[in-house]
C-alpha cells in the first residue's frame, strides 16, 4: 500500500534538518500545519478591468515571493460556494512565517481599499495526534 501524502510530505520536510549533536536535548520536528483563508472580493474589485486586477495579482505575486516559507495556492470559488468567492490554502511549518506574509498581505490595497476580505480561516496541524503521542511516549 502506498505511503499516505501526509507521510511523504513529512519526511520530505524533515529530510534536510541537520543532525542533532550527541548529547543534546531532541530538537523538535517541525510541525506542519496548514491555513484554509476564505475571502470575499467585493463589487469594487469586479468594477476594475482585468489589466488593473493582473496588476494586483503581480503585486500579491511578488509578496508571495519574498515569503518562501509558505506554500501558497489560490483558488476560485465563485460558482461553487454562496459563502465567500475564493480561499487560499497555505502550507507552513512556522506560525510567524505565516503571519508576516499574511501581514505584508493585508497592507496592500486590495484589502485596504478593500476589494476583498478574510470572511474565515482555518487552521490545522497536518497528524496533531501523531506528536502528541510521540511526546506522551517519550515523557
Amino acid at each position: 500500500m502506498p505511503e499516505p501524502n501526509s507521510q511523504i510530505m513529512t519526511k520530505a520536510i524533515t529530510r534536510d534538518l541537520p543532525q542533532q549533536p550527541a548529547g543534546s536535548p531532541p530538537r523538535p520536528r517541525p510541525f506542519p500545519m496548514v491555513a484554509i483563508v476564505y475571502l470575499t472580493f467585493e463589487p469594487a474589485w469586479l468594477s476594475l478591468t482585468r489589466p488593473e486586477r493582473r496588476a494586483h495579482a503581480e503585486r500579491i505575486g511578488a509578496i508571495l515571493l519574498r515569503h518562501p516559507a509558505v506554500r501558497f495556492s489560490w483558488f476560485d470559488a465563485d460558482a461553487l460556494s454562496g459563502d465567500h468567492s475564493d480561499f487560499a490554502i497555505c502550507h507552513f511549518n512556522e506560525m510567524r512565517a505565516y503571519h508576516h506574509l499574511w501581514e505584508e498581505l493585508r497592507d496592500t490595497e486590495i484589502f485596504s481599499h478593500p476589494y476583498a476580505r478574510i470572511r474565515r480561516v482555518t487552521l490545522g496541524i497536518e497528524n496533531g495526534f501523531q506528536d502528541y503521542e510521540e511526546a506522551v511516549a517519550s515523557a
